[in-house]
């Protein structure tokens, strides 16, 4: 049985404006903001303001709009760092990589040759509101 979902979690905390995020875009499906351990520059988060734990839990409608959010900042993304490719990740439950239970979907902008970064590794908090405004310029307005 699949455990409840926590809306203590940090994204929780997040959406509810307890903890600062260097946000990229929101709505009233989503939010998109910086992942605080980048594994490459422009490492993005996109989760639903619907508190679900994991992908099978959210319902399918949010989950419907949602991926329509992950698209647009990922060409966001591709716009801000000119970057070769994008991965995509989105992990469930503890068995899965999960580690902080709301569903969300990382944006990895990649360039060829370059590895990800290892896990882990606070990014400088210049930097990433930096890049959070140089995603924030390169976002066309959304048409969902």
């Amino acid at each position: 049985m699949a455990a409840a979902y926590d809306p203590n979690n940090i994204f929780g905390k997040i959406l509810r404006g307890e903890i600062p995020a260097h946000k990229i875009y929101e709505d009233d499906v989503a939010l998109a903001f910086m992942d605080i351990m980048p594994r490459t520059e422009g490492h993005t988060l996109v989760i639903p303001k619907e508190g679900a734990r994991t992908l099978v839990d959210v319902s399918p409608a949010t989950l419907a709009e949602l991926i329509k959010r992950v698209q647009h900042v990922a060409k966001g993304l591709q716009a801000a760092f000119q970057c070769d490719g994008l991965t995509l990740h989105q992990f469930n439950e503890s068995a899965g990589g999960q580690v902080i239970y709301h569903l969300h979907f990382h944006l990895l902008p990649r360039w060829d040759g370059v590895s990800l970064r290892p896990p882990g590794t606070m990014g400088d908090n210049d930097k990433l509101a930096e890049q959070a405004e140089k995603i924030k310029a390169a976002l066309t307005p959304f048409v969902g």
